[in-house]
């Protein structure tokens, strides 16, 4: 796991959208998993940038959406599905055929959680997964407790989690209370997985995560089994993280060293 701490919310999106354009030019019909929420926002953002003023082109991109709640239609206002065409889909030139998330009005939950993870598959896995963490440690909607070996399914949202959310509705009785979620064995399964973080918020649980057991308790310590995890958080996220100096140090021999280890010049 490479943890990178950058200075604030906007050089995390500038390093995330670097990755991901890297992952795009070495595969241009790259497999992405992608995130709802505040902190992937600015990625978006910038991704958007770079398509409109760079030319990176999404036309061969094939995505697969996190999570999904149960019971909103596409075009509610509060649907990750709104949330992803208002903050990407619609600023970028990947192909409507090509996206993939949760339908939360499906006839028979069950049998869409089990249609998605074919798909995944059928899309030969997910090459770079983006990932947000909540408060409480979890990813997706995998909440507390959640098997670490879960499949996409659907998921009891937590009172924490559900009190979090309140605030983009109008009322605490119009939060969904079930979502559909890929589990954290999908997750896992993504060759690359990228996790972002900002505010002091997330200070205790990024140090959990990271640098504590490995749990369901919480369910993004499980990253700490996979081969490639790209944590960025910002100064006021990884301010709880005890070897902070040593990830800025490695992080700085990197930038320094990998291209005269590849061969190209500064």
């Amino acid at each position: 796991m490479e943890v990178i701490i950058a200075q604030n919310a906007q050089e995390i999106a500038v390093i995330a959208a670097d990755l991901i354009e890297r992952q795009l030019l070495h595969k241009p019909n790259s497999v992405l998993g992608l995130a709802t929420g505040s902190t992937p926002v600015g990625t978006y953002r910038e991704l958007i940038r770079r398509h409109k003023e760079k030319g990176l082109d999404f036309s061969k991109v094939t995505t697969f959406n996190l999570d999904e709640y149960v019971g909103l239609p596409p075009t509610h206002s509060q649907s990750y599905r709104y949330f992803m065409e208002e903050n990407l889909f619609k600023h970028i030139n990947v192909p409507p055929a090509n996206i993939h998330v949760p339908y939360g009005h499906a006839d028979s939950v069950l049998d869409f959680c089990a249609w998605y993870e074919e798909e995944i598959k059928r899309a030969g896995g997910i090459d770079l997964q983006i990932l947000g963490i909540g408060r409480d440690g979890h990813i997706a909607f995998n909440e507390p407790g959640s098997s670490l070996g879960s499949r996409t399914r659907l998921k009891t949202l937590t009172e924490e989690t559900i009190k979090d959310n309140a605030r983009f509705f109008q009322s605490m009785d119009e939060v969904p209370r079930f979502a559909i979620t890929m589990g954290v064995g999908t997750i896992l399964e993504a060759r690359k997985i990228l996790l972002l973080a900002s505010g002091e918020q997330k200070a205790q649980i990024i140090a959990e995560a990271i640098e504590g057991p490995i749990t369901s308790q919480v369910t993004a310590s499980a990253l700490q089994l996979h081969r490639d995890v790209v944590v960025i958080v910002d100064e006021a996220a990884g301010a709880r993280l005890k070897r902070a100096d040593y990830y800025r140090w490695v992080y700085n021999q990197k930038r320094r060293l990998i291209p005269t280890l590849l061969g190209q010049s500064n």
